[in-house]
């Protein structure tokens, strides 16, 4: 007989609700430091359902072998546990397994152990990057305030950063510049060190050479693009995609009216950000990405087009990794299976 386990999982502790098919519940408790003992009581018809948290991979890794399914949960999406008004952890735990018995929960995929690495130093480095971007805003409004306007690029170079520090204004505003300049240059360091290892893990993955190959991706954008996507072949279409990356509008029904909004924005925020990145460098190369973007721009303006850029690269996206595609001469040829494809 089939059990569903729904688990309230904390940084040392969870709490697990067992329901059986008829839909009796039963309670415990579990230290983290405990995980053996727990999955030891599993049994290999069971489907375990648990929350995302920032030790949700040490979980799924030590239960997943054990089961016949886990699901883990993003709980934004899961409306049930998110606008309770009773929020406790037997209260969630019985919810996620009365609706994992339901087949009813929004699933979070799980990727393997490479594709989480990438992932990992990709946020890392997008957090250091916004630190290091509103240090060189706080530089900027400094010298603003003085009378000195410095190009936007400025602070990206060594030079600028040295010419700041020349700049003499007394006081403790010459303190606050040196302080803010060793910051960046401490923040360089580190995002050139990730930028390193992502560039040594990157190379691992399938497809990274594929989408290299697409001009307008290069190695940071094949990175965190792979990062996000995982595995292609868990996407039936581009659709699939798309909604994964959060491009897709909010579909509104209601009797005979249909309407249509922004974008979800589901998914990697950091996916969305660099995939609009590259569409926009890949249009310089691409007449057919230029056409189509400013037909969009024309009648809808630049933020729609833009999104609908990113939507369009996303599909050429996703045809080159599920088709093992590599581009010769993007985007006027590419090879396919060692044969050149109009």
């Amino acid at each position: 007989m089939s059990r569903y386990l729904g688990v309230d999982l904390h940084r040392n502790c969870f709490t697990v609700c067992v329901q059986q098919e008829n839909g009796r519940q039963t309670m415990s408790e579990w230290k983290l430091e405990r995980l053996g003992g727990f999955v030891s009581r599993l049994r290999p018809t069971d489907a375990v359902a648990v929350e995302v948290t920032g030790n949700t991979r040490l979980f799924y890794d030590a239960v997943a072998p054990h089961v016949a399914r886990i699901v883990v949960v993003n709980p934004r999406q899961f409306e049930v546990i998110r606008k309770s008004t009773k929020k406790t952890d037997v209260h969630d735990a019985r919810a996620l397994a009365l609706f994992l018995s339901k087949d009813m929960l929004p699933e979070v995929r799980m990727k393997d152990a490479e594709h989480a690495a990438l992932a990992s130093l990709a946020q890392t480095r997008d957090t250091l990057v916004k630190s290091r971007t509103a240090l060189k805003n706080k530089v900027n409004n400094l010298l603003s305030a003085r009378g000195i306007n410095l190009a936007r690029e400025s602070l990206g170079s060594e030079k600028g950063l040295r010419a700041v520090l020349g700049m003499r204004f007394g006081g403790t505003v010459d303190v606050e510049l040196r302080v803010l300049v060793e910051q960046i240059r401490g923040l360089n360091g580190s995002i050139a060190e990730l930028e390193q290892a992502m560039a040594e893990q990157g190379p691992k993955l399938p497809g990274y050479e594929n989408l290299k190959s697409i001009k307008g991706i290069g190695d940071v954008g094949a990175s965190v693009l792979l990062s996000v996507i995982g595995d292609v072949r868990d996407f039936p279409n581009e659709g699939k995609l798309a909604a994964y990356f959060g491009i897709v509008p909010r579909v509104h029904n209601s009797n005979e009216t249909e309407h249509s909004g922004r974008i979800t924005k589901h998914g990697s925020k950091l996916g969305r950000t660099v995939l609009i990145q590259c569409a926009l460098i890949a249009k310089r190369y691409s007449p057919y990405l230029q056409r189509y973007y400013k037909r969009i721009q024309a009648r809808r303006g630049t933020g729609k087009a833009i999104v609908a850029l990113a939507r369009k690269f996303l599909g050429i996206i996703y045809l080159t990794l599920k088709d093992n595609l590599v581009w010769e001469d993007f985007p006027n040829g590419l090879i396919r299976d060692g044969e050149a494809t109009a």
